[in-house]
């Protein structure tokens, strides 16, 4: 019950972007197409989770057994940064159109806060496991869903987009003006599922 529950919170209670603001560069940037959003979010999805089981290992058996704690940003950053090569290595010769469509967002990933932010989060223990023991298997299963979350928010958020592109927007709203507009109703409307999660657990 403990994994729906980090499912269900992940993806809508503490949403990682539009209820906790980390990601917004990919979030603004790789939004104006659905078909761009689906991209990113697969490689979100796929370096994140990727990252946060290398990383974790990485601060149990070599930063908190050698005391090197003080390293984790920049030990976490170098994982990360190489995980992003290896996606762009492989988008670059299986898909080079959408290779090409994400453009300089693609090595944004490398210093995307929201990767960065669950791997520090999972690494230190400090994220919501829902009842279960911080480690390895909760840990990824967290990353995951909120990969999945992040996903959610990009790609409905790049469907209204491409609707606002067909629509009359005053001159004075068009672009990001309207694009940021968008955000705030949709983290509003993901406040909705804030009990969502109470409620589950006194079900269950």
């Amino acid at each position: 019950m403990a994994f729906i529950l980090i499912f269900i919170t992940a993806i809508f209670v503490n949403n990682i972007v539009l209820s906790q603001f980390l990601g917004i560069c990919p979030f603004l940037g790789v939004s104006k197409k659905v078909e761009t959003a689906l991209g990113m979010s697969a490689a979100v999805a796929f370096v994140l989770t990727i990252a946060t089981l290398v990383t974790y290992l990485i601060q149990i058996y070599v930063l908190n057994a050698f005391g090197l704690e003080y390293l984790q940003t920049i030990a976490f950053i170098l994982v990360i940064a190489a995980l992003v090569q290896m996606v762009e290595i492989v988008l670059k010769k299986v898909s080079p159109a959408l290779y090409q469509a994400l453009g300089v967002f693609l090595p944004l990933i490398t210093t995307n806060c929201c990767i960065l932010g669950v791997a520090i989060l999972v690494g230190n223990g400090t994220y919501d496991a829902q009842g279960m023991e911080p480690g390895l298997v909760s840990g990824v299963w967290f990353a995951l869903c909120t990969a999945l979350g992040f996903g959610l928010a990009l790609i409905v958020f790049a469907g209204i987009r491409e609707q606002l592109a067909r629509m009359d927007v005053p001159k004075g709203m068009q672009g990001m003006a309207i694009a940021l507009v968008v955000a705030g109703l949709l983290s509003m409307a993901f406040m909705g599922f804030s009990g969502v999660n109470n409620g589950l657990a006194k079900l269950f």
